[in-house]
């Protein structure tokens, strides 16, 4: 599996040295060492994915990330200072679909990043009927979620997230268990990654996040998806 990848990282050793492994591995790589450039390269050319560093001279990841989600669903992997969980909860909240602390293994790169892509190919299930919730509808083809019709705003992990819970609705699913039906392999995870993609799934398909009735938490198991929810009616 390839694709193309845009490295946004202001430290010229690693980069050359990222974008000369990922190009070993059947990666088509750009690099761009500051915020403005990489944001130029993006909007110019289709990338498959972006792997983005938190600390550039110009404006910093986080706010490269916000820029780019709010004109594009590109995947995007954020690279985070070794053992800072804020940087890593920051960047899965602007809608980040990744992370990878430094210093890291660039094997572990290659293969997050194969598993972005994974995600984003045509699913196994393909020609599968929509999951409908009353209100909320979720179209595993088109892969887009829709709540009274309007597409939810989801990365490619947390659709992915909202179809392995909806899958198994009325099913509590726990936090490892989550995250092994998501990535397939045993990668590091640090215990909030998954709360925070819950909580932009909520803020996208709950009318009240904060009293959430789709998805439910399940104390000292993991999460729950509803079959159905006040106001709603299955179909």
């Amino acid at each position: 599996m390839s694709g193309r990848i845009l490295l946004i990282e202001d430290d010229d050793r690693l980069s050359q040295m990222v974008a000369q492994y990922l190009s070993e591995h059947g990666f088509e790589v750009e690099v761009r060492g500051d915020a403005t450039g990489g944001l130029e390269a993006a909007r110019r050319i289709p990338f498959d994915a972006l792997v983005l560093d938190v600390m550039l001279p110009d404006l910093d990841g986080f706010e490269v990330c916000r820029r780019v989600r709010a004109e594009s669903d590109v995947p995007v992997l954020m690279l985070t200072a070794r053992g800072d969980e804020t940087d890593r909860i920051v960047g899965l909240e602007l809608g980040a679909d990744d992370y990878l602390p430094k210093p890291f293994n660039p094997r572990e790169l290659v293969a997050r990043l194969r598993a972005i892509l994974r995600r984003r190919e045509p699913r196994a299930d393909r020609g599968a009927p929509p999951l409908r919730f009353g209100r909320l509808e979720i179209d595993r083809d088109a892969r887009v979620a829709r709540l009274d019709g309007r597409p939810c705003q989801l990365t490619s992990y947390q659709f992915e997230l909202l179809c392995v819970l909806a899958t198994s609705a009325g099913r509590a699913l726990s936090r490892d268990v989550l995250m092994d039906r998501l990535r397939g392999e045993a990668f590091s995870a640090f215990d909030r990654s998954i709360d925070v993609h819950v909580s932009r799934i909520r803020a996208a398909i709950e009318d009240d996040p904060k009293r959430p009735r789709r998805i439910l938490t399940v104390r000292g198991v993991g999460y729950l998806f509803a079959r159905s929810q006040d106001g709603d009616a299955d179909s």
